[in-house]
């Protein structure tokens, strides 16, 4: 887990390149806010087909603007779209400990969801500073105030690494944050075979 544009999908990169099976919560719950899903008719049902683009899908954009400015509108959508996502990932959680694979999970509202009572071997947090968040989120096409938006409608990045049993920083070079990616895992396995 980890806050807003802190690398929590480049983490999710080294550990496929390492061996891992990734899951990544925002993708679950991408598919199921697909046209035709019970997800998707709830939610506009809901927010009014004005969220819909052209296609006749929602609109991510559009509806991230609604619950980003507006708390209680953010609420009902996780109400929506939380649960599916825990049952999703207690599925895959089962699936991959009876396979016996080596897997990890992207969920960035871990805590926020309560999805942290799931049966996770380890929470690793991953952090980067505002300044460098920031910048991310300006490449991604989102301008300052939205970013600072998005920023605050999470629980606080300090505490999230709180929380977490290991926080990996993602404030230097992508060889940096590989190696410290590999190292902390190394002290997770070591750790679990004690």
């Amino acid at each position: 887990t980890g806050g807003i544009a802190c690398g929590k999908s480049e983490v999710g990169r080294i550990l496929k390149k390492i061996g891992f099976d990734v899951c990544d919560a925002d993708h679950i719950a991408h598919a199921l806010m697909k046209k035709g899903t019970p997800v998707f008719q709830q939610i506009v049902d809901y927010f009014g087909e004005e969220i819909l683009s052209a296609d006749r899908e929602i609109s991510r954009p559009y509806l991230g603007e609604i619950i980003f400015k507006n708390s209680s509108e953010r609420e009902i959508l996780n109400q929506m779209v939380h649960p599916v996502v825990r049952t999703h990932l207690e599925q895959w959680i089962l699936e991959m400990e009876q396979a016996g694979k080596r897997a990890a999970a992207l969920v960035p509202l871990l805590f926020e969801s309560k999805m942290n009572d799931l049966a996770w071997d380890s929470i690793l947090c991953i952090e980067s500073n505002n300044g460098l968040v920031l910048k991310r989120l300006k490449k991604r096409g989102i301008n300052q105030e939205a970013a600072v938006r998005r920023l605050t409608s999470q629980m606080s990045l300090p505490e999230k690494m709180k929380r977490a049993e290991y926080v990996i920083s993602n404030s230097g070079s992508l060889e940096f944050l590989e190696q410290t990616t590999r190292e902390t895992v190394n002290r997770i396995e070591a750790e679990r075979e004690l």
